[in-house]
């Protein structure tokens, strides 16, 4: 994701081609303007709407727009104010961070999120603010998840709305908790691997085997033995040998910013779906947004982080002496 100010004309204008994208990306929005009530019809935004929006909102002396594409795509924009009018506020303000809702769910909102952060952290500044309608538990929830915590409530200068302040310090180096975990590559009988596809607010999407962190007095094949089985509902794996160990940072939604140390261990198993009562709630507590069998070909193309990310490097490795000592025909 790139982001970029967005320059009007000299005419104090939006380019038609841009302007065109930027109603395209407002109009998917039609549930969180419905409840912003900031246009006359939610369902129907017009060009003329969107610019005057956009207007009213870079009219605020430190105002600045900021357009996120992805692979040249529009696929975001943010409102940033760098002192709030209440002079006795010291910290710029995210006014607006809107993304295409045809596009939710692939991590844009968080990425745009730290991009903006960074620019301001750049700046000089220590801490961000933003207000959050207190009808828009979404919104909340998205915040707070990245976090930011609540440190004022009031109403909102336009039209008296109920809103939450939230605030967020622009620390430069947050400390990193150590974390043990232990994951499975399971491999289906054409040598496929099943994957997690996750969200984390940290690092973004990518994809990873089932596992986790250990207990405190599991060793990594046991931790990896009773995470798998909470993820998938597969109950008749058991680890194999071992294909490698290595560390990476992330930001653990329970426990914050973690440098996780990880065994990663190989096992064969019948290709089929995760299975259980209970595998929504643990997905959605891990951030786990989909899953899927990978082939080797697909691994080494996949436009998407993979963890480890030389794993199809790895299990070829991994398979290389098996195929080896395959009789000769």
């Amino acid at each position: 994701m790139i982001i970029t100010p967005l320059h009007l004309t000299p005419d104090r204008d939006i380019p038609g081609p841009l302007l065109t994208e930027l109603t395209a990306l407002y109009a998917s929005n039609h549930a969180f303007h419905a409840l912003g009530g900031d246009f006359p019809d939610p369902d129907d935004i017009r060009p003329e709407q969107v610019a005057a929006a956009l207007a009213d909102e870079l009219a605020r002396p430190g105002a600045e727009a900021l357009l996120a594409r992805d692979a040249g795509r529009l696929v975001g924009v943010a409102v940033t104010l760098a002192r709030h009018p209440d002079p006795a506020d010291p910290d710029p303000w995210i006014g607006l961070l809107m993304i295409d809702a045809d596009l939710w769910g692939q991590g844009h909102g968080r990425r745009l999120a730290n991009l903006v952060e960074d620019r301001l952290r750049a700046a000089g500044r220590t801490a961000v603010r933003l207000a959050v309608l207190d009808s828009n538990t979404g919104g909340l929830a998205f915040w707070n998840a990245l976090g930011y915590t609540a440190v004022d409530h009031r109403r909102d200068h336009a039209l008296g709305r109920p809103c939450t302040v939230l605030r967020r310090p622009l620390d430069s180096d947050r400390p990193r908790t150590p974390r043990r975990a232990a994951r499975f590559a399971v491999l289906d009988p054409q040598g496929a691997v099943f994957l997690f596809r996750y969200d984390n607010t940290e690092v973004g999407v990518y994809w990873a085997m089932p596992g986790g962190g250990l207990e405190a007095d599991e060793s990594p094949r046991e931790g990896a033995l009773r995470e798998v089985r909470e993820e998938t509902g597969w109950t008749d794996l058991e680890p194999g040998p071992l294909l490698c160990t290595w560390e990476h940072d992330f930001t653990h939604p329970s426990v914050g910013p973690v440098r996780q140390y990880e065994h990663i261990y190989v096992t064969r198993g019948p290709r089929r779906e995760p299975t259980g009562p209970h595998l929504a709630a643990s997905h959605a507590q891990d951030g786990i947004l989909t899953w899927r069998w990978w082939t080797r070909e697909e691994l080494a193309d996949s436009p998407d982080p993979l963890w480890p990310p030389d794993l199809a490097r790895l299990l070829d490795a991994f398979e290389a002496p098996e195929a080896s000592e395959a009789p000769g025909e």
